[in-house]
Formats: C-alpha cells, sequence, structure tokens
C-alpha cells in the first residue's frame, strides 16, 4: 500500500485520469473530493463490496491482513 500524506487543498494523480483533493480535515475526519471521467466509477470500499456481492462476482479487492481502512494519511 502507498501512503501519501497531503495538505488541505492538496491533490494526488491517480492514472492520468483521476485527481483526489484533501477538501477538509476535520478531528479524525477527512473529505476527499475526486475528479473522474465519467466511465470511471468511484465507491466507498463497503459499497464496492455489497455491488460485487449482489452482482454474485468474484473479483473484489485483494484482502491483506491487518489493512488499514485509510488508505490517504494527512499530515
Amino acid at each position: 500500500m502507498l501512503v501519501l500524506s497531503r495538505k488541505l487543498g492538496e491533490s494526488i494523480i491517480i492514472g492520468g485520469t483521476v485527481e483526489v483533493t484533501v477538501a477538509e480535515i476535520r478531528g479524525d475526519r477527512v473529505k476527499l473530493g475526486f475528479e473522474a471521467p465519467r466511465e470511471v466509477s468511484i465507491h466507498r470500499k463497503e459499497i464496492y463490496r455489497r455491488i460485487v456481492k449482489e452482482r454474485g462476482e468474484e473479483s473484489s479487492p485483494p484482502e491483506r491482513e491487518g489493512e488499514s481502512p485509510y488508505f490517504v494519511e494527512c499530515a
């Protein structure tokens, strides 16, 4: 897992087409803004799992023991 530190208003680019911006930091909560092409679906992990389960699909992101649900660390 890649862990990046970003400050309020700073962004990262994923795959040259998805921009993730730190929109707000309040206590232990971070709000992220996403800009991506319409064909790129963006879901919270728990919603994605439900979609995959409802469709009866087998493929889902691999789980790693002890993996944190936090993908971007803000300092």
